[in-house]
């Protein structure tokens, strides 16, 4: 989250995220002993796809009975589909061919093991041409080569389904030694094996869609291509949010009042108080005592307002107890009863004191109780948001707590707030080894309410000489300056790590970053600094761009804008719809955005995130 000064990624290392599956699958099998001692198999999956890509994922199986030190995964996509950030190994491409290596971790698979490679993909095409370890991707490398692997089974069919499961059967594949047994995958992964031609797959969740194929595995123990892929939906209510439930928060900031002169009203005649569900007060300050403490107290209580500038029309007077923010945000509430109010913590500037508070959690916690529910404002705060940037991280400081401190600071919280809201705003950082990889996300998910992934400022002119790239980009695309710093590589990154997606909303930033002395149109130019902006050089907020720099071109699920020597990326309505799109479609809780003072007078930009989801 900014505050102020921008929040700044500045890793440079290689995304290998762990790939989380999901419906949509189509599985190609792939046999083959690599050597005359060595037998693998691999097969391809399409794990999610959206209006322009799709995520990819290989699985590699040592299916031998001696180990495998390392394995090389070759294969080839017709033009027009590509490959953006990869996560658990290496890609590389040279024209339409692409070769995956693994990481140092994986490289080595006993006898039974399997590892993935998944990847981040635009186009549609399907693979092709696969070796593995230099053999033919037909089961016949190092074997006797008038053996062949079986055929795929057809017919695949999902037949009686229930609330947790789905009935599968099949038609039998061929085979010249005979089908030993069927492997089941369900969204590319394998969950069974079945001896004759059907199965059934139990302890599914309600209202939620799958996808399965079959591959069968002969007496030799080659395998064969996958059959064509079915999609069954069990019944009972699903985890998705129906339409109308998914969260819809905004970060009003404390000091949008000076000269932004953006004021809790502005949610009012904007319109926008009635399409939103939250609103993070932004922000608290974490001192280096290690407690929660007030920003900046004249804005938050003091402030008086008149008449004109005041939600309700009703001016503040000089001897009452509370005006400022606090004042107006409890008449917005009373005015818009369905929206709840969060005070968030921490922020880049504020963030450097987190690692100090949490050597007495509880101390920290209580702090943060007592002044959230100060009676001076009671009914105004509905939680609590914790904003540290970053956890066991480098950020606005370094800090060495220790992977375990974000599922201790979440635990801590959730037992002194108990049912009011506990939230976080989380990184973005899916490279190998980076912030994502940092903390236990997944443990602090538990006690978390939701987590807010900050899905944007990737790339800025923080890095003055380029390459321009847009700085929110919601997928991996040819020529990204850094793999693993885009949103879908963070969804999915935390979602395998075990994080739930409906506790992740999805960020949008309104506002862009921009660079100077751009003469290339696309993507990828050099610059020489940071574009002019109203407030902060290189920023500049969404309702100046779409006049000052209208857009010019897409890429990666976001837009851009050269004008001038002037070079800009920022989301605009239909970018925004796009990317609601993809959050429904992974399941997300929501969105969230930074922040509403970026908006259109009518709140073009809200009205995006509201329509987008429903």
């Amino acid at each position: 989250m900014r505050s102020g000064t921008a929040r700044r990624y500045r890793l440079r290392a290689t995304a290998l995220a762990a790939a989380l599956l999901t419906p949509l699958g189509l599985l190609v099998g792939l046999a083959t002993p690599a050597q005359a001692a060595e037998e693998a198999t691999a097969t391809f999956v399409k794990t999610s796809e959206w209006e322009t890509g799709f995520g990819g994922q290989w699985t590699v199986k040592n299916t031998g009975d001696t180990t495998i030190d390392d394995w090389t995964l070759e294969w080839d996509f017709p033009s027009g589909t590509t490959v953006g950030s990869h996560w658990n190994g290496t890609i590389t491409r040279d024209g339409n061919h692409y070769t995956a290596t693994p990481a140092n971790w994986n490289a080595t698979l006993t006898p039974g093991a399997s590892t993935t490679i998944g990847f981040s993909g635009t186009g549609t095409g399907e693979p092709s041409n696969c070796t593995l370890n230099g053999e033919p991707c037909d089961g016949s490398g190092g074997g006797d080569p008038g053996d062949e692997p079986p055929s795929a089974p057809t017919g695949l069919t999902a037949g009686s389904v229930t609330d947790t499961s789905v009935t599968l059967d099949w038609s039998a594949a061929s085979d010249d030694n005979g089908v030993s047994r069927y492997h089941v995958f369900r969204n590319g992964t394998e969950v069974g094996t079945a001896s004759g031609t059907s199965y059934q797959d139990t302890g599914l969740n309600a209202g939620t869609t799958y996808a399965y194929s079959v591959t069968a595995e002969d007496t030799t123990g080659q395998i064969g291509p996958a059959s064509a892929t079915v999609e069954a939906t069990t019944t009972g209510d699903g985890t998705e949010p129906p339409p109308g439930d998914h969260i819809k928060l905004g970060y009003f900031t404390e000091w949008g009042v000076y000269d932004r002169n953006y004021h809790v009203k502005n949610l009012v005649t904007s319109g926008s108080a009635e399409k939103i569900t939250h609103i993070n007060y932004s922000f608290g300050n974490v001192t280096a005592s290690g407690q929660c403490a007030m920003g900046d107290s004249y804005a938050a209580i003091d402030k008086a307002y008149t008449a004109a500038q005041s939600v309700d029309g009703e001016a503040d007077t000089w001897d009452q107890p509370l005006r400022g923010n606090f004042n107006q945000l409890l008449k917005l509430k009373e005015m818009y009863p369905h929206i709840k109010v969060l005070w968030s913590f921490g922020g880049w500037t504020w963030s450097g004191n987190f690692g100090e508070a949490m050597q007495n959690p509880d101390a920290f916690a209580e702090s943060c109780y007592n002044l959230v529910n100060d009676p001076r404002w009671q009914g105004l705060f509905d939680g609590i948001d914790l904003d540290w940037e970053y956890p066991n991280a480098c950020g606005k400081s370094c800090d060495s707590s220790g992977p375990g401190v974000m599922r201790e600071m979440m635990r801590v919280f959730r037992q002194k707030f108990g049912d009011q809201l506990v939230t976080a705003a989380i990184t973005a950082d899916a490279s190998d080894g980076g912030k994502i990889d940092k903390a236990d996300y997944a443990g602090g998910a538990q006690y978390a309410d939701w987590y807010n992934v900050m899905t944007y400022d990737f790339f800025g002119a923080f890095d003055a000489d380029g390459p321009t790239a847009p700085h929110s980009p919601l997928y991996g695309y040819d020529g990204i300056p850094q793999d693993g710093f885009n949103s879908d590589a963070a969804i999915q990154k935390l979602k395998a790590k075990g994080v739930p997606a409906d506790k992740l909303l999805l960020g949008i930033g309104f506002y862009g970053r921009g660079w100077t002395g751009v003469t290339q149109s696309a993507p990828g130019g050099t610059a020489t600094g940071a574009a002019p902006g109203t407030y902060e050089a290189g920023i500049e907020d969404y309702k100046v761009l779409k006049n000052s720099c209208p857009s010019t071109g897409t890429v990666a699920g976001t837009a851009y804008a050269h004008c001038g020597n002037d070079w800009w990326s920022y989301d605009t309505p239909s970018t925004i719809r796009g990317k609601m799109s993809y959050a429904k479609q992974q399941g997300l809780g929501g969105a969230f955005f930074w922040e509403f003072s970026g908006d259109t007078a009518n709140g073009e930009l809200v009205s995006a995130i509201d329509g987008g989801l429903g």
